[in-house]
């Protein structure tokens, strides 16, 4: 893993760019947008995707693994993740050639140039938050440039070049990359401590997310129903704090959150009530929903149509997302790997699936998550999932911590028989299909690659004949 140096000079102009694992969400959006700015674009990643072959479609050179020879001699920059290796060869050659080595986060700052810029940041919803407020201003005419950590359903795409002033991002609080930017509207989702591996404790953690409120040029528009955020608010000295969520002091309030189905519920601000209808589920969703309208509000934007125009948001991909049906079985695929984001994925699925049960896919994200909260990622799982299936952790950036395993999670269940922990994913796919019956979620959970287990889950069921013992 490679901290960023934000200390590292970022290039007035950039010519031909270089992206080390350029098939992420984030860095693919980047690249895009290097791409239309009319900047030459390589990149190079460990697997191959749809992302790459997109990229490539618009005119980048990508490649699958990493080498040397990948970074051609006219690359001036060279953008990379916190995620890669200082062995990584691209990198060491970048770096022995004397060309400009930013972190993604610079390169980003780069694109912003200064334009009036709303940050979304918070320890979760912050990906979906930032889709609604820029679908909903696109909705009320406004044509902002964003870059988002997923792709925006509706759009296709995690980011965009708009037309006007306004700049919307997802601002990463993991590495501390989000005090980089020159914030006008600052939003905070949540601050519930993760991340502890850079930031060491908790008071960092909460002073961090302290300093890129106070930083913000315009407003802050912070959760009153967060205990993190609360913590956070009682350190703030700006003078203009727009809180959101049902707390009954909240600036832009939410009741009557209904869950029975696609989510609705009503928002009150400054005396007017509006009610509202969202076509995704989850009670989160109504409390993300808010923190948007509250955004829109402080934009200038009025509460009516500030409503209407985030109700227009169908989701982004990874979160809650249908892949398919087989045999009756629904399988889902969700992004959340904290314990909170776990259960408010699985909160959402059970307030649609009517009679049947929720089968749990579940791959640790780095062993030192996997380490400090293993217990709490068991108690949720066994609360609200009616069966769990543990995969091993993905490491991501992290060296392996022997003794880390999935089998922390699944050791931490009271009752192991509502848990499986498998190692090999073929054979969790069949163990998986084995148990589904007609009516059943499956929901992969996880911010590595668990998502590339579901067509293995879908064969696996396809071949599977229909038990009517289940």
């Amino acid at each position: 893993m490679i901290r960023p140096d934000l200390s590292l000079p970022i290039p007035e102009h950039i010519e031909a760019a270089h992206f080390i694992g350029i098939g992420g969400s984030g860095m693919s959006g980047l690249a895009r947008m290097f791409l239309e700015r009319g900047i030459r674009v390589s990149g190079s990643d460990r697997a191959d995707s749809k992302g790459l072959r997109e990229l490539e479609a618009l005119g980048a050179a990508v490649y699958v693994g990493h080498d040397a020879a990948n970074l051609a001699d006219d690359v001036d920059t060279v953008v990379h993740t916190g995620a890669i290796w200082p062995e990584n060869p691209e990198f060491v050659l970048a770096k022995e050639r004397g060309l400009h080595v930013i972190h993604r986060s610079q390169a980003l700052y780069w694109l912003i140039g200064g334009r009036r810029l709303v940050s979304v940041a918070g320890a979760h919803g912050k990906t979906t938050s930032t889709g609604m407020i820029v679908t909903a201003l696109r909705d009320l005419g406004v044509d902002p440039t964003f870059v988002n950590g997923g792709v925006i359903a509706q759009l296709g795409v995690s980011s965009g070049s708009g037309a006007d002033d306004l700049f919307v991002i997802e601002a990463d609080e993991s590495d501390g990359t989000f005090l980089l930017y020159d914030t006008s509207i600052a939003l905070i989702t949540n601050v519930d401590p993760d991340h502890l591996d850079h930031w060491g404790t908790r008071e960092a953690f909460y002073a961090a997310f302290a300093r890129f409120a106070d930083e913000a040029r315009e407003a802050v528009v912070i959760s009153s129903d967060d205990p993190g955020a609360r913590l956070v608010s009682e350190q703030l000295t700006h003078s203009r704090i727009v809180t959101f969520g049902e707390a009954e002091d909240a600036v832009v309030r939410v009741t009557g959150i209904r869950t029975d189905g696609p989510v609705s519920f009503s928002i009150t601000h400054d005396g007017m009530t509006v009610e509202a209808r969202l076509p995704i589920p989850g009670a989160h969703n109504a409390i993300n929903a808010a923190g948007a309208v509250a955004v829109l509000l402080t934009l200038g934007h009025g509460l009516e149509a500030a409503v209407r125009a985030v109700e227009g948001f169908s989701g982004t991909v990874r979160r809650f997302e249908l892949h398919g049906v087989e045999r009756g079985v629904s399988v889902y695929d969700d992004y959340a790997h904290h314990p909170t984001e776990v259960a408010a994925a699985l909160s959402a699925a059970r307030t649609v699936i009517g009679g049947g049960r929720i089968i749990a896919l579940h791959q640790p994200h780095t062993y030192s998550r996997t380490q400090q909260m293993y217990r709490e990622f068991a108690e949720v799982l066994e609360g609200l999932a009616d069966h769990t299936v543990v995969l091993d952790v993905y490491g991501a950036r992290e060296d392996p911590v022997p003794g880390v395993t999935g089998e922390l999670v699944s050791g931490a269940f009271d009752d192991p028989s509502r848990v499986h922990f498998v190692a090999d994913w073929q054979a969790a796919a069949d163990y998986t299909a084995s148990i589904a019956r007609s009516g059943d979620y499956v929901i992969t959970l996880g911010c590595g690659n668990v998502n590339l287990i579901i067509p293995q889950v879908l064969e696996a069921l396809e071949r599977s004949a229909a038990d009517p013992g289940k």
